[in-house]
């Protein structure tokens, strides 16, 4: 099982993600889309992230704006695998914008 990160390690982790926000039990962000489809298309390539990296966001869509949630649930807290997902997510709304 992975280790929950401490609050001062997640803060120093969120210096590097720009948008997120968050405390050891959960880190997230949100985004505006262009349109309804332009969200969707991010949902999908971000789904396809995730099962790459066999570690799943919590996402809340609404029409246009994402939010997107990180945490480990199985081990209590944000770990290591939420900040590469996060990452990876940023990566991929910067690229469809």
């Amino acid at each position: 099982m992975a280790d929950v990160l401490t609050a001062e390690a997640v803060r120093g982790e969120l210096d590097g993600l720009a948008g997120w926000s968050g405390d050891p039990a959960g880190i997230s962000r949100t985004v505006e889309l262009g349109s309804f489809p332009d969200a969707i298309a991010v949902v999908d390539r971000v789904a396809i992230a995730a099962e790459e990296l066999d570690h799943h966001p919590d996402i809340d869509i609404r029409w246009r704006t994402l939010t997107f949630r990180c945490v480990t649930h199985s081990a209590g807290g944000v770990t290591h695998r939420d900040v590469a997902l996060a990452r990876r997510i940023d990566d991929i709304v910067r690229s469809a914008r």
